[in-house]
């Protein structure tokens, strides 16, 4: 990899992370903290303490409870604790800040609760996703899960969940039973739409083709759509005749502009097309 390309992923991967961010700190401030949804994380911690302490805003909580956890993750964890966690860490408390200050909510946006409650896991579950899917971390309790993951045989999916569950607990009794019981559905709702979301980013088409023309397939792929291919040689089970199989793998768009392709070349062709969300070496996902 050049320096140029160098340089253009790690951009790249930095405006990802902050867009997740971004994402994230918008379902706090205009949906989660209005409707005092603490579902677990800081941003449920610092909505719990800036009810009790009027003069605390979730931004400025969240920069102390941060703060904290910082310090406590380098004293822990020590150089493996990661710089892009700390940096992950006070960008989404200031990009909270800054949207307490641009939208400033006294009240919920709307009087629809449920629709509050859907916008409050939409926005973080896509913002979680596109930062875990670079393989980053908002920081927050998944400093403390990671601490609780080294020094003990406590799992850090276990953990979260432990850490978020007594958060959400709380407002049981800090709010009332109506907002307790939205927050523990927005938690389950947001656990499952975090993995949704990163294998809608990661889908691909697992694609095989057997047809008259594999020459003519082959060089598409390789010279249009810039794919790989593999080819397999292959008897048909009734006719005996050698066939060649053809194997690659594409986007969701370039697997309708083969199948097009295809259909204009051997109306008889034999297509599979797979999705898979775990595409893994050169041209997908890192190893």
């Amino acid at each position: 990899m050049t320096k140029k390309q160098s340089f253009q992923a790690k951009l790249i991967w930095f405006l990802i992370l902050n867009a997740g961010l971004i994402f994230t700190a918008a379902g706090i401030s205009i949906f989660k903290t209005p409707n005092h949804f603490a579902m677990g994380g800081t941003s449920g911690l610092a909505i719990i303490l800036a009810d009790l302490f009027p003069r605390l805003d979730v931004g400025g909580a969240m920069m102390i409870i941060n703060l904290v956890l910082v310090i406590f993750g380098f004293l822990f964890l020590g150089r493996s604790f990661g710089g892009a966690t700390v940096y992950a860490s006070a960008a989404l408390s200031v990009y909270v800040a800054l949207f307490e200050k641009l939208v400033p909510l006294a009240a919920p946006l709307t009087d629809d609760t449920m629709l509050e409650l859907i916008w409050a896991v939409i926005l973080p579950a896509v913002g979680s996703a596109l930062v875990f899917n670079i393989g980053a971390s908002t920081g927050g309790t998944d400093i403390v899960a990671m601490v609780l993951a080294k020094y003990s045989s406590m799992e850090i999916g276990k953990a979260l969940l432990v850490s978020d569950f007594l958060i959400t607990a709380a407002t049981f009794w800090l709010f009332d039973a109506r907002t307790g019981l939205y927050c523990v559905l927005g938690l389950l709702l947001k656990t499952f739409l975090v993995d949704i979301v990163i294998d809608g980013i990661n889908s691909r088409k697992y694609v095989t083709v057997i047809c008259a023309e594999p020459e003519q397939v082959k060089t598409f792929i390789l010279e249009k759509l810039h794919r790989g291919a593999t080819i397999s040689q292959a008897e048909g089970a009734f006719t005996h005749r050698p066939e060649q199989v053809i194997t690659t793998v594409l986007t969701r768009r370039q697997a309708v502009t083969l199948r097009n392709f295809i259909r204009g070349i051997d109306r008889h062709a034999f297509i599979t097309m797979v999705n898979s969300s775990e595409i893994i070496g050169k041209g997908f996902r890192e190893i």
